[in-house]
């Protein structure tokens, strides 16, 4: 477990500043990650990556020639927000276009596809290649929707490459796709990991047994076996990527055999040994073999192998020479130090003109985020317990972080006179860029979206237990808050996600109030609903986001963004919280 904390919730920044003011010569902080400290060449194309922290030396300790530009660091296990990509790949932007090379998981593919829009709203090209090397995560007849894990660091080694070489924009994409079609992982885990400020791990494996096909972020495995030697370890896993990719003799392919954080460099160097023979035995040539810790996962002990089969272009960028703080080969020619102008200081935008109905509503819901926060503080275990048995455990600790932000936000905006639609959208931006991953990817979006739909001159009544013809925009607002979820995270009704308890709030509280209920006991009913049909997603098989790898292990556990959700609805007329 980790044993050194200030404050769990400020762990991934404080050591990410820590890392920073370590490696000065090369890496500089940033707002939302780590970016080159040093010049790059007019013209040529940024190579952007990241992903939540707890993974060290990913992705930070590759920023540098060769390698990566920048670095968006979200919270722990957490995928950055769209803001902090943005800032990150603006810091790296060299005129030549930008490729953002994220491991493909729903909230790093929300975040980092809403970043690559705004930017190309500025007139920034931006191409985005996920990273889907995983091969326990989905068959290889569904590719796309495999999940990254350390076949991530070859990935972005050759594309790193290619963009240091001086490749179009159109070129170094090319790169991305062919390196990635070339990559496949296989990994095992002898233990879970164990969050910081947790008291136990995600999940336990029992002694003499290892869990196959584990995840980066905590994720328990597709299956157990026997433990067996480090010989049985390595034999496993290469059959594992043979049946996905018979051998081809002649081939030369690129080997990483890392260790998830706790598992010795001897005993990677015994599976190593055997990996090596019997891809050799194969027919097949091993070149430049990485054998280390580059993608870790806290304190999880376990391994995994990746394969890269390589073509002439592929391996001549792989062997390319590059130089970051945790991976470096050949010799490579640093730039000039850079100059980094200091962000500008200066209040935010101003507080747009608003009805006093609507600022009067603004200062309720600023209450209702107070009850908001404090159903959620109740619920924050229990929301990760439930998270943990399918997914990676951090859904309260990041709904907790989402919703204290969004609370200072919408108390900030009340008290200067906002309207409603002002204080949603501010309290969606709060939340986004702390809350992290896909949770709060959503929640920016849907509270950003009904903000947009209900405006500043229009909301709810100013007695929320009283009949009123401004009624019709509340609803409005929460469909907009519905359909923006829908649209952005893809789930549909059945899928095992949030949007399971949101439709039938939504569909139940436009009944009620076109039935004449007042706003309240129409928000009761929404609420109850809401709540009914959460409870019921535990009799459903996940089929999105990561625990739809774990499909049956979701079985007789609800949804926690379902819960959470429902949770939220449930505290915002003062309802106690289940």
């Amino acid at each position: 477990m980790t044993r050194l904390i200030n404050d769990h919730a400020e762990f991934a920044a404080q050591a990410l500043a820590g890392f920073a003011a370590s490696q000065v010569d090369r890496v500089t902080a940033v707002h939302g990650g780590i970016v080159r400290s040093t010049t790059c060449p007019d013209g040529q194309v940024a190579v952007i990556m990241g992903g939540g922290s707890g993974h060290f030396p990913a992705f930070a300790g590759w920023v540098g020639p060769g390698f990566g530009n920048g670095a968006a660091c979200g919270n722990v296990f957490a995928s950055p927000s769209e803001s902090q990509i943005v800032s990150v790949a603006r810091a790296c932007d060299n005129a030549g276009g930008l490729i953002f090379v994220p491991i493909n998981y729903s909230g790093d593919i929300l975040s980092f596809g809403a970043a690559a829009e705004t930017l190309r709203r500025e007139g920034i090209d931006v191409r985005i290649v996920p990273v889907t090397d995983d091969i326990a995560s989905a068959p290889a007849s569904a590719w796309s929707t495999r999940r990254g894990i350390a076949g991530c660091f070859v990935v972005l080694k050759i594309v790193g490459a290619a963009a240091e070489q001086g490749r179009s924009l159109d070129e170094v994409e090319g790169v991305a796709r062919a390196a990635n079609e070339a990559t496949r992982s296989f990994g095992v885990a002898f233990s879970g990991c164990t969050l910081p400020g947790a008291a136990a791990p995600l999940f336990v494996v029992p002694p003499g047994r290892m869990a196959l096909g584990l995840g980066i972020h905590g994720e328990p495995g597709i299956a157990e076996t026997d433990m067996g030697t480090a010989d049985d370890v390595a034999r496993l896993l290469v059959e594992g990527l043979f049946d996905e990719r018979p051998p081809e003799p002649g081939r030369r392919v690129a080997v990483f055999v890392n260790g998830l954080g706790a598992t010795k460099y001897d005993e990677l160097f015994l599976v190593f040994a055997r990996v090596r023979e019997l891809i050799e035995t194969s027919g097949m040539r091993v070149v430049a073999p990485v054998v280390g810790e580059q993608v870790t996962s806290f304190d999880m002990a376990g391994l995994s192998v990746s394969l890269t089969y390589l073509d002439a272009d592929l391996e001549e960028l792989w062997l390319a020479p590059t130089d970051t703080s945790s991976f470096a080969l050949g010799a490579v020619a640093r730039g000039a130090r850079r100059e980094f102008a200091e962000p500008a200081d200066g209040d935010e935008p101003p507080i747009p003109e608003a009805s006093p109905v609507s600022q009067s509503a603004a200062l309720y819901l600023a209450h209702a985020f107070v009850s908001v926060h404090g159903a959620i503080a109740e619920n924050e275990e229990h929301l990760g317990m439930i998270d943990a048995v399918a997914g990676d455990g951090d859904h309260g600790m990041g709904m907790m972080r989402g919703v204290t932000a969004a609370k200072l936000a919408a108390e900030q905006a009340a008290a200067h006179g906002a309207g409603v639609g002002t204080l949603l959208a501010r309290a969606g931006a709060a939340w986004s860029e702390q809350g992290g991953g896909t949770s709060g990817a959503l929640w920016g979006v849907g509270l950003s979206a009904a903000g947009a739909s209900i405006g500043d001159t229009q909301a709810l009544p100013d007695d929320a237990g009283a009949p009123d013809q401004r009624l019709r925009p509340v609803v409005e607002a929460t469909r907009a808050f519905s359909d923006a979820i829908l649209a952005t995270g893809g789930a549909e009704l059945g899928d095992k996600t949030m949007v399971d308890a949101i439709v039938p709030f939504v569909d139940m509280l436009e009944r009620a109030i076109e039935a004449g209920s007042t706003l309240a006991d129409a928000w009761a009913k929404a609420a109850t609903a809401s709540t009914e049909a959460a409870d019921r997603t535990a009799d459903v098989v996940s089929r999105r986001g990561r625990s739809r790898i774990h499909g049956a292990r979701s079985l007789g556990v609800p949804d926690a963004g379902a819960v959470s959700f429902a949770l939220i609805v449930s505290a915002v007329l003062g309802q106690e919280a289940r």
